[in-house]
């Protein structure tokens, strides 16, 4: 038994440990994947979800809205047309 055999002795030792922790490390990593996938597509749904609710408030609420202003102005404006046609000329005689 010389220092040879209990190199050879380390050696193997270490390759299994090293084969251990690797295969460990690969199921740490994967169970992390998983997680992680479900996480993601969790997200991906809630992304997914927020856009059709934007989309549909900017449809059923905002679009009548911008056009009820649009309306409101218009009758304002209107009414100022009206308004000034009516007004009297200040000053100086009316022709």
């Amino acid at each position: 038994m010389g220092i040879d055999w209990f190199r050879d002795l380390a050696i193997c030792i270490f390759g299994l440990v090293a084969a251990g922790v690797l295969i460990f490390v690969t199921v740490l990593l994967f169970s992390l994947y998983r997680r992680i996938k479900v996480i993601l597509d969790s997200v991906k749904t809630t992304s997914k979800t927020i856009q059709c609710l934007s989309s549909y408030v900017g449809d059923e609420v905002v679009k009548p809205v911008i056009e009820l202003a649009a309306i409101i102005q218009g009758v304002r404006q209107g009414i100022d047309t009206v308004g000034r046609l009516f007004k009297k000329k200040e000053g100086g005689k009316n022709d």
